[in-house]
C-alpha cells in the first residue's frame, strides 16, 4: 500500500483562496447556511430555547452527547470486528472524524458548524453491533417477523426522537436520517422540509420500503456536507484499519486521482468540494473527482469489504442474532420479567425521566427486540448470547494483541 510514490496533496486555487480571504475581511461570506433562528422542534419547550451562550443546535449537540446510548459507540464495529487492537477504528472514532471533516468543509463554506456537529455525532446512533453485517441480519429478522425494514440511519432517528424523546430539531434529525455513506452523488441540492408531519411520513415510508431510504435528500447544506463527509471519513481510514488488522496483507491500491492513503484522500476530496461549492446553494464535486471517488470505493469493496476472510465470522453472528431475537421476543410475549429484555433494556430505557406519549413497554414487541439488539455493543451481544444459551456451540473468538 505504501510503495514509494510521490505524495498527492492538492490545494485550493489561488483565485478561490483570495476570494475567501476577501469575503472574510469584507463581511461578504456566502449566506446559504441554516440559521439558528430557523430551528424547528416538536415541542415548544422553554428549556430548549436558544440563549446568548447556547445556540439551538449546540443544545442538540449536548442532548446527543448525553443520550444514554452515546457511550455505546465505543465498542461498536466500524468495519473490522473481533479484534483486541486499539488501533483499529470503532464507531466512536468514526463519528468524530466525520464531524471534523464536515466542519472543515463547513467552515470554508460559512455553514452552521453547530448543526453540522450535531448531525455528525448523532448519525450512527442507531447502528447495530458488528457493523453493516449486523444491520443486514437485523433487517432480515425484522422483515421476516413484521414485513417492516431496519436501516441504521432511520433507527438513529428513532433512538434520538422516540426511544429517548430528546426534542431535537427537525434539521438535525433530517440530516441524520438522510445520511447514507453507501450512496455518493456528485451534487447535493437540499430538498425543502418545512414540518415534522412531512418528516414523519418520510421516516414511515422507509420502514415500509428500504428503497425509500435511497431517495432521501437532506434539507440543509449542513446535512449534505455531513453526508459526503461520512464517505470521506471512512474511505481511507478503512484502508488503514485493513492494514492494521493483519488480516489483509499486501494491500495495493491505485491512485485514481484523489490519492491512495487516508490523509491524501481526505485532503483532496475536501479541496475539490470547497472549490466547486463555494458561494453556491449546493454541494458539488467535479466529474473527475467524483469518478475517482467511485473508483476508490469500488477498490475498497473488492479488496476489503468483500474479502472472504474478513467476512467468515458473519455466518456465526447471523445464527447468534437469530437465536437472541427469537428468545427475547418469546420472553416479551410470555411476560418473563426476569429476562434481560426487561431488566437490561426496558428498565434502562425507563430510568431516565422523559415525557412520553405512550409507555415504552407498550411498544410493539418486535420493535422492542430490534431496539434492544441495535443498542448492543459487540461485547455485550456476545456476553448476552452466552448468558441466554450457555450450552451453545456457537462461539466468536477475538484476535488478540499478540497473535
Amino acid at each position: 500500500m505504501y510503495n514509494k510514490r510521490m505524495a498527492n496533496y492538492k490545494n485550493l486555487s489561488k483565485k478561490l483562496e483570495n476570494l475567501i480571504e476577501n469575503d472574510k475581511l469584507n463581511g461578504t461570506m456566502p449566506r446559504f447556511f441554516c440559521s439558528d433562528n430557523s430551528v424547528i422542534r416538536r415541542k415548544d419547550n422553554e428549556h430548549d430555547n436558544a440563549n446568548v451562550w447556547r445556540t439551538a443546535f449546540i443544545r442538540d449537540i449536548d442532548k446527543i452527547l448525553n443520550c444514554p446510548f452515546y457511550n455505546r459507540y465505543t465498542d461498536k464495529t466500524q468495519v473490522f470486528s473481533l479484534y483486541k487492537n486499539d488501533d483499529i477504528s470503532r464507531r466512536a472514532l468514526h463519528v468524530q472524524l466525520v464531524s471534523r471533516t464536515a466542519r472543515t468543509i463547513g467552515k470554508a463554506l460559512n455553514l452552521n458548524l453547530d448543526l453540522i456537529e450535531a448531525i455528525s455525532l448523532g448519525h450512527d446512533m442507531g447502528h447495530t453491533p458488528f457493523g453493516h453485517a449486523g444491520e443486514k441480519f437485523l433487517d432480515e429478522l425484522y422483515r421476516n417477523h413484521t414485513d417492516r425494514r431496519f436501516n441504521h440511519n432511520i433507527h438513529s432517528v428513532r433512538v434520538l426522537d422516540k426511544i429517548f424523546p430528546l426534542n431535537l430539531s427537525l434539521q438535525t434529525l433530517d440530516g441524520i436520517a438522510c445520511h447514507n455513506g453507501e450512496i455518493e452523488l456528485n451534487e447535493y441540492r437540499p430538498a425543502v422540509l418545512s414540518n415534522f408531519d412531512k418528516f414523519d411520513k418520510k421516516i414511515e415510508d422507509c420502514y415500509i420500503d428500504s428503497e425509500n431510504v435511497l431517495k432521501m435528500i437532506p434539507s440543509t447544506l449542513e446535512g449534505a456536507v455531513m453526508r459526503i463527509s461520512d464517505i470521506i471519513a471512512y474511505l481511507g481510514k478503512d484502508r488503514q484499519d485493513a492494514e492494521k488488522s493483519r488480516l489483509l496483507e499486501n494491500l495495493s491500491f491505485n491512485d485514481s486521482g484523489i490519492g491512495v492513503i487516508n490523509s491524501e484522500i481526505v485532503n483532496n476530496l475536501m479541496v475539490n468540494i470547497i472549490e466547486n461549492s463555494y458561494n453556491k446553494p449546493y454541494i458539488k464535486m467535479d466529474k473527475e473527482c467524483f469518478d475517482a471517488l467511485n473508483k476508490a470505493k469500488r477498490d475498497n469493496y473488492e479488496i476489503i469489504y468483500l474479502d472472504k476472510a474478513h467476512n467468515e465470522s458473519n455466518i456465526i453472528i447471523k445464527q447468534m442474532m437469530e437465536e437472541i431475537y427469537n428468545k427475547l421476543l418469546c420472553d416479551l410475549i410470555n411476560g418473563n420479567l426476569s429476562s434481560p429484555v426487561y431488566k437490561h433494556h426496558i428498565e434502562y430505557i425507563n430510568k431516565p425521566y422523559y415525557k412520553r406519549d405512550i409507555a415504552y413497554e407498550e411498544t410493539e414487541k418486535n420493535q422492542i427486540v430490534v431496539d434492544y439488539i441495535a443498542s448492543m455493543t459487540d461485547d455485550y451481544f456476545i456476553e448476552l448470547h452466552k448468558y441466554l444459551f450457555p450450552k451453545s456451540n456457537l462461539e466468536l473468538k477475538y484476535k488478540g494483541y499478540f497473535e
